[in-house]
């Protein structure tokens, strides 16, 4: 058997109930943090509160090389660990199938993700957002400028008045990079106001966490102000439902002025 489990937004008790058990009882438990992480905990204190040993997998172990975790799944009951929620990434959903062609039992348990609580700490409907895009550093996509990824998504979903969830990059064993990067909403808000300045985005960091905070502004007025430790996010609203405008306006600073009003 193996059970992918989604730990949530933050740290070890961010997963649920069902993950909890499922993962205490596991035989082999695997893990990989290079497509999110939990900012509040490390692997250690995930060891220690949840009485278990984790192998983490970096992104070759997991893509490239994952026979011994599915030989172990043919034999024992193992857990995979991802931040959020399981099956967010293609990586996952590659490897449950290949546990699959395998003849092996999967099971998925989610967890939070983190649109789910962006929509929930904006206000915003999660039926009005649009397709998603990562914002990547410049030196990751290696072109001038954004890449049109970004802006192709964010123009479509405008034009069709849904809002845009920018996930903002994560650098975590890069080669480029000395130590985990991890990109912040002023950076981000800086690349988008080159060809956005006026744009209105709303900020979102530590979300999951006891603290998480919300705050809305032009890109450019983004660009300027600081958010604190990662993990971060930037969205940008659509045309705005009356009661979603208020919940920006209440809970995000924003000028209503500023918001595209249904």
């Amino acid at each position: 058997m193996l059970t992918f489990i989604g730990l949530g937004l933050y740290d070890e008790r961010s997963i649920t109930v069902e993950g909890r058990d499922a993962l205490r009882s596991a035989d082999r438990v695997y893990a990989e943090f290079y497509t999110s992480e939990l900012i509040g905990t490390t692997v250690a204190d995930l060891e220690s509160y949840h009485d278990v040993e984790i192998d983490v997998r970096d992104r070759a172990g997991v893509e490239q090389r994952p026979d011994d975790i599915l030989e172990a799944a043919e034999t024992e009951d193992v857990a995979f660990l991802t931040a959020g929620d399981t099956m967010i990434s293609t990586t996952h959903v590659d490897l449950r199938l290949r546990a699959r062609d395998r003849g092996l039992e999967t099971r998925v348990i989610h967890g939070v993700t983190a649109q789910t609580a962006t929509s929930a700490l904006t206000g915003l409907q999660n039926y009005r957002f649009g397709k998603a895009t990562t914002l990547p550093f410049p030196y990751a996509h290696g072109a001038d400028g954004l890449p049109a990824s970004v802006t192709d998504t964010i123009d479509d979903n405008r034009a069709d008045g849904l809002h845009t969830v920018v996930y903002l990059d994560i650098k975590v064993g890069h080669e480029r990079v000395e130590e985990d990067e991890y990109m912040t909403a002023d950076i981000g808000a800086d690349l988008l106001a080159d060809a956005y300045p006026d744009l209105v985005g709303v900020a979102v960091a530590r979300a999951g966490s006891p603290a998480p905070l919300v705050e809305a502004g032009t890109m450019a007025d983004l660009a300027e102000r600081e958010f604190g430790d990662p993990l971060h996010l930037l969205v940008i609203p659509g045309e705005c439902h009356p009661l979603e405008a208020d919940a920006l306006v209440e809970l995000a600073g924003a000028d209503r002025e500023a918001l595209e009003v249904a």
